[in-house]
This record gives structure tokens, C-alpha cells and sequence, in this order.
């Protein structure tokens, strides 16, 4: 008990770390997929902000580069001039310069006159007029909530380069809603990896019940309880395992019931002629006895030893004949063959009770089985009738073929079967007359081994029988167009 129940334990830890490994796994990829939207979709937010605030700037730079473009002189005074038309730009900082970078005008006021190297305005003084298009300069950036644009154009006055207007805005409406949209892809993200682990707990330990049940029910049947049923609702993978959990254990338990009936037969069937040799050496022992008598006690002992050694042999072949038949060994064969050399070897145990075989092979046919398996069928069959005939009677073997299929016919004139006892006369063990079947060597088993080695041929076996007229086994088995040897 103490090591079924660490391997209890055992299995439990076992099944425990791969559920574990399994759900952190599930939990791992949909956090990964989850953290890809979070960052994709906070890219793609940007990338469209990014998109809108440059057309706005650089049209902004452009409607004021062309309103610069239509002065005669650029000098600080014109320049703030036509600035201070222009009150609908709405930007943090406004500079406009000469071609060779000195400030003409600054909205802040702090940079007339002096040198601005801001790098949109280097750049856009640097490609002067060799551009006919796509110089317009402009940059962006995102810090805690704050967006910053910068965008420069060149003032283009008839095909000369002639300055550069320079523009920024500081934007906290635009990036407090960039920081907002953000925030909130953020927390769907983490709600949804939330409600992710919490389903995956939830499946998880629904699966883990279920697959216990199947479990707990696998260790009840090792422990020897074949009629226990698992019980699994459902219509999954899991029930199906289930159903087929149920239907081995049925196989099982009607395996080990035909086990133990069949351990008990056999220890009943082989009591009775060792109890007979017991009782016989005993008497021998403890009596004073002639040899005569003597002599007729061992042979007594003789005669009973034979009965369990020919019963030990009828176990083997049943033991053989419930197994699988060899893959590759089965051949065509015509039944007639093996007919005759049955006939001949059971022909002195006939001629003892007057038995006369009637072999009608006219109609033979040919059938795929292994040659042993036929022989015992036919050695069987044949040795039943001849044992339950009577004395003078006759024994018929006659195989034919009807359409698709060869039958083998053998049929008795002898003592025949009730009618109550026809159903269990494959049964092991069972005999219709004990007293007959003990006269003439009887184990009960034959007509059980004919009848597993027939089906495990793709046959099958009938009987018919009166009381008084006699016996018929009829056997079934698919038949075969060939040619092969009938010799």
C-alpha cells in the first residue's frame, strides 16, 4: 500500500508540472502576442500623429514662405510686416532668415540679427534651389506627454533662394492624447492578459478534474476492480477516452471472468483423476493386497494419469488455439488431403467400436488457413463422432462449396444431443453425458478448441442434433478460386 500510494504521489507532482509548464506556456505566447498589439498599436497611434502634424506644418511653413516670397526686400521691418498679417499660423516660434542664415525675424524676439544654425534651417539653405521638390524640412518628437514639431521651408522668390522660414510648435493637447490612447491600449492589454491567465486557471483545472477521474479510475482497476465505470460528461476527446476507458474495462472483466471460471474448471477437471490416484496408492499402501489386485490398481493409476496427461495437452492446444495466428503461414489448401490423412490415423479407434467412415470428397474446395489448424478441426470433429456413436454406426465427412463459401460437413448416426444442452456445447469443460464421456477419455474441451481455432480462421461453426438420430457440425469458411495441389 505504502508504494501505491507514493506512486500516487508521484503521478500527481508528475501531472502537476506539466499542467504548470503547459499553462505558463499558453500564458507566455498570448503575453508576447498581446505586448506586439500594445507596441504595434502605440506605433501605428504615433505614425498617424506623426503623419497629420507634418502636413500641417509644413503647410503652415509654405502659406508663410509664399506670403515672404511677393517682398521686393527682405529686411526685419518688411518681414514683421507681413508676419503680423498672418495671425491664424498659431505656433509656439516663428524665424525667418536670409539665404546666408542671419535671423530676419523671431517671433521670441531674441535672435535678430544673429546666426541661426538650427539644423532644419542648414539643411534647407544647404539644398537651395537644386530641389524642385521635397525640401521642405521637418521634424517631430514625443517626451512626457509633449509633442514637438519643427518644420522649415525655403522662401523662393523667381527661381532664387532668397531665405528660410523656420517654425515650432509645442503641442501638450495632441501628446496628452497620445500619452491617454497609450495608456489605454495598456490597460486592455493587461485586462486581456488577465482574463487570459484567469481562463487558462479555469480550463485548466476543468481539464485537470476530468483527466483525475480517468486517472483515479486506472488506479482502481490495477488494483483488481474491473466493474468500475468512469463517468465523464461531455462531448470531447475526453469523454471518447473515457467511453473507450469503459469499454476495456469491460473486456477486462469478462477476461478475468472467463479466467477464473476457467481456473476453476480446469482445477475441478484435474482434481478428479488425481483424487482417483491418491485414493488408489493409498489403498495400495495401506492394504495387504495379491498382485493380481495390485496389478489392477496401477492399472488403474495408469488408465488416470493417461486422462490428465490428455487433458493437459487439450489445455495446451486451447491456450495456443485463443492466441493470435502466425502472420504469413496460412496457405490455400484443398480440405480433402487432410480429410483422408484424419481418417487414416483415426481408423483403428473406428474399427474398435465398428465405426465406418463415409468420405464424400467429390465437391472439394479450397480455403486460406494454416494446415495445423485444419487438421485439429477435422481430428477433433471426427474423433467427437466417433466416440458419440453407436456401435455399427456410420460417419459422414463431406465438404462442398455454396457460392462464396466452403463448408466442411461431418455428421454421426450416434446417440445426438438434447436440445437444452446444444447452446453450451462449446463451452469448456462441459460434457452432455459425464458418465460416457469419462468411459471414452473426455475432457470437455475439444469442441471449445475447435470452435476458437474456426473463428480465428474467419469461420464459423453450427450443430444440429436429435436425441437418438445423430449429430451434425457444420463449419463455414470463405472460399478461394486457385489452383493448388489437391494432393
Amino acid at each position: 500500500m505504502a508504494i501505491i500510494s507514493a506512486n500516487k504521489k508521484s503521478v500527481r507532482r508528475g501531472y502537476s508540472k506539466t499542467q504548470f509548464r503547459y499553462g505558463m506556456a499558453y500564458v507566455a505566447i498570448t503575453f508576447l502576442v498581446l505586448l506586439f498589439l500594445n507596441i504595434y498599436c502605440s506605433g501605428i497611434s504615433q505614425r498617424l500623429f506623426y503623419e497629420s502634424k507634418e502636413a500641417s506644418m509644413v503647410e503652415k511653413c509654405q502659406l508663410a514662405s509664399d506670403e515672404i516670397a511677393t517682398l521686393e526686400v527682405l529686411s526685419p521691418s518688411t518681414v514683421a510686416g507681413i508676419v503680423s498679417q498672418m495671425e491664424s499660423l498659431k505656433i509656439t516660434r516663428l524665424l525667418v532668415t536670409d539665404p546666408s542664415g542671419i535671423t530676419l525675424y523671431d517671433s521670441s524676439g531674441s535672435a535678430v540679427g544673429s546666426y541661426v544654425l538650427l539644423p532644419e534651417i542648414v539643411q534647407v539653405l544647404t539644398q537651395g534651389t537644386s530641389a524642385p521638390e521635397g525640401y521642405d524640412v521637418f521634424s517631430w518628437f514625443y517626451h512626457d506627454g509633449v509633442m514637438d514639431s519643427r518644420a522649415a521651408t525655403p522662401i523662393i522668390s523667381y527661381g532664387t533662394l532668397v531665405g528660410c522660414v523656420y517654425m515650432t510648435e509645442h503641442d501638450t493637447s495632441q501628446g496628452a492624447l497620445i500619452a491617454s490612447l497609450q495608456s489605454t491600449v495598456l490597460r486592455i492589454t493587461l485586462f486581456l492578459e488577465i482574463v487570459v491567465i484567469l481562463f487558462t486557471l479555469a480550463f485548466s483545472n476543468t481539464f485537470s478534474r476530468r483527466l483525475n477521474r480517468i486517472m483515479t479510475s486506472m488506479r482502481i482497476i490495477q488494483e483488481g476492480n474491473y466493474s468500475h465505470k468512469v463517468n465523464m460528461d461531455g462531448n470531447d476527446e475526453l469523454t471518447i477516452l473515457g467511453n473507450e476507458f469503459n469499454d476495456l474495462t469491460e473486456r477486462l472483466q469478462t477476461s478475468e471472468q472467463k479466467r477464473s471460471r476457467f481456473v476453476s474448471d480446469a482445477s475441478h477437471e484435474l482434481k478428479t483423476p488425481l483424487a482417483s490416484i491418491k485414493l488408489l496408492t493409498d489403498s495400495i499402501l495401506q492394504n495387504d493386497m495379491d498382485m493380481d489386485t495390485v496389478r489392477e490398481f496401477v492399472g488403474d493409476i495408469g488408465n488416470e494419469a493417461e486422462r490428465l496427461i490428455r487433458m493437459t495437452e487439450k489445455l495446451l492446444s486451447l491456450t495456443k488455439a485463443e492466441g493470435a495466428a502466425p502472420d504469413g503461414e496460412n496457405e490455400i489448401i484443398y480440405m480433402g488431403p487432410t480429410i483422408r490423412r484424419v481418417a487414416r490415423m483415426l481408423q483403428p479407434n473406428a474399427e474398435g467400436v465398428g465405426i465406418t467412415f463415409c468420405l464424400e470428397l467429390e465437391d472439394d474446395v479450397p480455403i486460406l488457413i494454416l494446415e495445423d489448424d485444419l487438421y485439429q478441426i477435422v481430428f477433433n470433429l471426427m474423433e467427437n463422432g466417433i466416440k458419440y456413436n453407436v456401435p455399427g454406426g456410420r460417419l459422414t465427412v463431406r465438404p462442398y462449396r455454396e457460392e462464396d463459401n466452403a463448408y466442411l460437413e461431418i455428421s454421426d448416426t450416434g446417440v445426438g444431443i438434447p436440445e437444452d444442452a446444444i447452446s453450451h456445447v462449446f463451452e469448456r469443460f462441459y460434457r452432455v453425458d459425464k458418465a460416457r464421456s469419462r468411459q471414452t477419455g473426455g475432457s470437455g474441451l475439444g469442441l471449445s478448441i475447435v470452435r476458437t481455432i474456426v473463428r480465428r480462421n474467419r469461420g464459423e461453426i453450427q450443430i444440429q442434433s436429435a436425441l437418438g438420430k445423430g449429430t451434425t457440425f457444420t463449419v463455414c469458411f470463405p472460399a478461394f478460386d486457385t489452383e493448388v495441389d489437391r494432393t
